[in-house]
């Protein structure tokens, strides 16, 4: 067989990503703080971007700065800049201007400044709250006990975990201490008479037996429940707990009282839980009947490009290695243009979709979650003549304040369910129904997931009852045969 070499010719299409459109299309769906760090590394790598400070903004920044500034003439917008979404079409020299360069983007920001000045620092207001290993070895160290029990408590205390249960075994202890079981079991019990009550407990029945000797409520029945009959605890069979134990149930329901008011997770009051704070991207303002959406810029970085280096390629080529200078001025300078383009491209396209939202959820922001409009998508790209994949970036990780409150921009997206009037509602609308149902049954008789299918159908809602079991169980609601309270 003879091989050769032939040349053809081929015409076709594809879709190239070029570095700028991917950065614009990272941009776009990077959350809030992610875009603050993004900023913050590029002008670490890139010398040509600088912030501008507050003492070189214009005269009547502090105006600006103090109040938000409203868009609400869509006209208005569309005179800065045609909203489209960017192709990555061109490297950003062909408009560029040295003299006329825009040196900020967006509007200014939300601030909220104190004129206090005689207020105190936040930083007197900090407090660190005690963790649970702070908070027993703080109680161990004022007990009278001898340096090998000190040491053998430490370890019982290190190997406790979040929830405040001991995760260790004795033999594993006592190993590690040089020591007998019987004396790690001496320590583990002067340790289990700390508060929490219930601390350092093996499993949920001893952590439970701690408390009731700890508080003085145990008797015959609670030991008994504790010990034999957390399932039909769990499940509230109280009338197979009476039998059993061969008591009335009066004292079944006063023995379970006392075990519900019990934490059996004693450790979670010292749990050092994260509380992140969510920065809106953008504020709804309700001003008479209409809305007002102002865009929040504070915190993000303005950025512009350097004097310095503007004077460098305004400058001569007298010097060595001008030339190669002016090279990676050049290069730096169209990096720089195309990331505030971005940025600005990003504030206009959030801006948009927000308008989008507001004028299509427009009943929900006036009357509630009840009038919540079924929406996807596909509806708010054809408004705003973008592609979905757009919209879905968008969306992601942005938050919106409200006068009812902050909520994702995901939030306002939901399926669709039809009623039998012919319209159509929301499913974050049924869940909300469904809550309410709940939160105003009679405790003693919970509704079922097919009471709550009738109760939606006399508002004009079908749907089946396994649909009704899927939203109750994605809210938290426990059935009804949990809910359910003797007393």
């Amino acid at each position: 067989m003879a091989f050769e070499l032939k040349q053809n010719l081929k015409l076709s299409q594809q879709l190239v990503m070029t570095p700028q459109l991917q950065q614009a299309i990272k941009l776009l769906q990077l959350s809030r703080l992610e875009l603050t760090d993004l900023i913050s590394q590029e002008m670490q790598e890139n010398p040509l971007l600088e912030e501008v400070t507050s003492d070189e903004l214009p005269e009547d920044a502090s105006v600006q700065e103090s109040e938000p500034l409203e868009m609400t003439d869509r006209e208005e917008i569309k005179a800065v800049e045609r909203t489209e979404e960017i192709t990555g079409e061109g490297d950003g020299k062909e408009d560029f201007d040295w003299n006329s360069y825009l040196e900020d983007y967006g509007p200014t920001g939300v601030r909220y400044d104190r004129k206090d000045d005689d207020a105190p620092s936040w930083d007197n207001m900090l407090m660190v709250k005690p963790s649970l290993t702070d908070h027993l070895m703080w109680q161990l160290k004022l007990s009278r006990i001898t340096d090998e029990e000190m040491k053998i408590g430490e370890q019982i205390i290190g190997n406790l975990d979040s929830n405040g249960y001991l995760v260790a075994s004795l033999q594993e202890i006592a190993q590690q201490g040089g020591v007998e079981e019987n004396f790690v079991e001496g320590v583990l019990k002067k340790i289990q008479e700390f508060d929490p009550p219930g601390i350092a407990a093996r499993d949920i029945k001893e952590c439970l037996m701690i408390q009731a000797r700890v508080l003085g409520v145990l008797s015959p029945v609670v030991e008994s429940i504790i010990n034999e009959h957390l399932k039909d605890l769990e499940i509230k069979n109280y009338a197979n707990i009476s039998r059993k134990l061969k008591v009335p149930m009066s004292e079944v329901l006063q023995a379970v009282c006392i075990i519900s008011s019990m934490d059996p997770k004693p450790g979670r009051l010292y749990t050092e839980e994260r509380v992140d704070t969510i920065t809106p991207d953008v504020y709804v303002f309700k001003s008479g009947d209409e809305y007002k959406i102002v865009l929040n810029d504070d915190g993000l970085p303005k950025l512009r490009i350097s004097n310095f280096y503007k004077e460098i390629m305004g400058g001569s080529n007298t010097y060595p290695d001008a030339e190669s200078s002016r090279k990676y001025i050049r290069e730096r300078m169209q990096s720089a243009t195309w990331l505030i383009k971005s940025i600005q491209q990003r504030q206009r396209t959030i801006y948009k979709v927000t308008e989008s939202i507001l004028k299509l959820q427009r009943e929900f922001f006036d009357y509630g979650i009840n009038y919540l409009k079924p929406l996807v998508l596909r509806d708010i790209a054809e408004d705003v003549e973008m592609h979905e994949s757009t919209i879905s970036r968008v969306v992601t990780n942005k938050y919106m304040h409200t006068p009812r409150g902050i909520f994702e921009l995901k939030y306002f997206f939901s399926s669709r369910i039809q009623k039998t009037s012919g319209d159509a509602v929301a499913s974050k609308s049924v869940k909300e129904e469904i809550k309410k149902l709940v939160s105003a049954e009679d405790p003693k008789k919970p509704y079922s997931d097919s009471d709550i299918v009738d109760l939606l159908k006399k508002s004009g809602i079908s749907i089946a009852r396994r649909t009704v079991a899927k939203y109750r169980e994605m809210m938290g609601v426990l059935p009804s045969s949990k809910r359910k309270k003797y007393f």
